[in-house]
């Protein structure tokens, strides 16, 4: 089930990774930065429940769904105890859950505005819409993924392994040329003059400057 939702959750643009057990799920946000933690609270190991506290004791502020059979309300109530901000009981449609996500998502960014707007892009994230000086812009996911990552950083260098980790997942291959097919997918659908350039052995930004013209010739 768990591979199941990972790979619908990728058909939204949505990169998951995978813990079987408690001790997995504890190395992984040791090691990763994630956005939300989607717990079923029976799993080998420590379970979900004690993820829970770990998370809530950690102060990462990170939103916890609890995905889970028990459906009773008591069981709701110790959940919601223990931290969480969201609780699905299965059976479920991925919908709901993708649902679900974006609106956590949208609370844990609550201190930014829903739609980002830079260098002439506006971006929205819960709608998937881009638009470039206010033309509409047709992305495929994987793009928009990618975009919605470059603009969060307001102009900051992201490297193509983060970019990698963040708009894929964690299987996908350190030695893929994803990332730059995509970047340079992206760059022709948004136009010239590229608004993202290339930092040459470091990465990728959205060029915020007025040099966005001069970009125009440096892409890949």
């Amino acid at each position: 089930m768990a591979e199941a939702i990972r790979d619908g959750l990728r058909l939204e643009a949505i990169a998951a990774d995978i813990a079987g057990d408690g001790d997995t799920a504890l190395e992984l946000l040791s090691i990763n930065s994630y956005d939300i933690a989607v717990l079923d609270r029976d799993i080998p190991g420590p379970s979900g429940d004690e993820i829970a506290e770990r998370i809530v004791a950690s102060g990462s502020g990170m939103p916890i769904l609890m995905l889970t059979a028990a459906d009773r309300l008591d069981d709701k109530a110790s959940g919601f105890g223990l931290g969480a901000d969201d609780y699905l009981t299965k059976p479920f449609e991925l919908q709901e859950l993708v649902l679900r996500l974006r609106a956590l998502d949208r609370r844990r960014a609550h201190n930014r505005p829903p739609v980002r707007e830079i260098a002439g892009l506006r971006l929205d994230p819960f709608r998937r819409e881009v638009y470039r000086d206010g033309r509409y812009v047709a992305l495929t996911r994987k793009q928009f993924a990618v975009l919605e990552v470059l603009v969060a950083a307001e102009g900051g260098v992201i490297s193509a392994e983060e970019l990698l980790e963040r708009a894929w997942d964690e299987n996908a291959d350190p030695f893929t040329n994803a990332v730059r097919i995509t970047v340079s997918a992206l760059r022709k659908r948004l136009g010239e003059p590229w608004v993202i350039a290339t930092v040459p052995g470091v990465g990728y930004r959205i060029d915020i400057g007025p040099a966005a013209q001069g970009e125009a010739g440096r892409h890949e």
